[in-house]
């Protein structure tokens, strides 16, 4: 029986169109825990691995301009850790997709006035001169997947405003008299209208 290793993408994997004018980069990556920095809330649990392929798409714009495009389509799949949105307990979410998306350099669209783009420009992303870095294009598509509010279940009781104890694992011994903060000035004022009376 032989055993498969999977190398972790420990360091910043920059494309870059000199990498792609032969041939399409293929991509095989497992992007280590840590690499990627999310959210506080979110944690990648484990090696996320990532397979596709770029490609140099190069744009004729008119005479002697030409504008080099990179490709990347490809496929990740990871398993990830999101606090839930009451109790702040980490809840797991597997995710998985898939994105295949045109970057051109920033310089190609940077000239001063107004132009006119077409539909198929404003799914367009942009990479910095010395190139594209997989892991940002790779954290925006993952943040795209989680969804927007998570919870551990859908009744969680969440935290006690007072003291913060999980109402999920423990009930608390605070005052759970609900007071409205807006009626704060007013709590004196019946003992006031009450001597006025007299």
């Amino acid at each position: 029986m032989t055993c498969a290793r999977v190398l972790l993408t420990l360091i910043p994997v920059l494309i870059t169109p000199i990498d792609l004018e032969k041939e399409p980069l293929l991509i095989h990556e497992a992007i280590a825990p840590g690499v990627i920095d999310y959210a506080v809330d979110i944690r990648q649990v484990g090696a996320l691995p990532v397979k596709g392929r770029a490609d140099l798409l190069v744009e004729h714009r008119g005479h002697n301009e030409d504008v080099n495009d990179i490709r990347i389509r490809a496929a990740y799949q990871g398993q990830f850790e999101v606090l839930c949105a009451r109790c702040v307990e980490p809840v797991p979410v597997p995710i998985d997709g898939d994105f295949d998306l045109i970057f051109r350099p920033q310089a190609a669209d940077a000239e001063s006035g107004e132009r006119a783009i077409t539909v198929d420009e404003t799914e367009i992303g942009y990479y910095e001169e010395s190139g594209l870095l997989l892991e940002d294009v790779v954290r925006e598509q993952v943040l795209l997947s989680l969804p927007g509010r998570t919870l551990c279940t859908p009744d969680c009781k969440g935290l006690c405003p007072s003291c913060g104890q999980n109402l999920n694992s423990a009930l608390c011994g605070c005052d759970k008299t609900l007071v409205d903060p807006r009626w704060n000035a007013l709590a004196g004022l019946a003992d006031t209208v009450k001597q006025v009376k007299q």
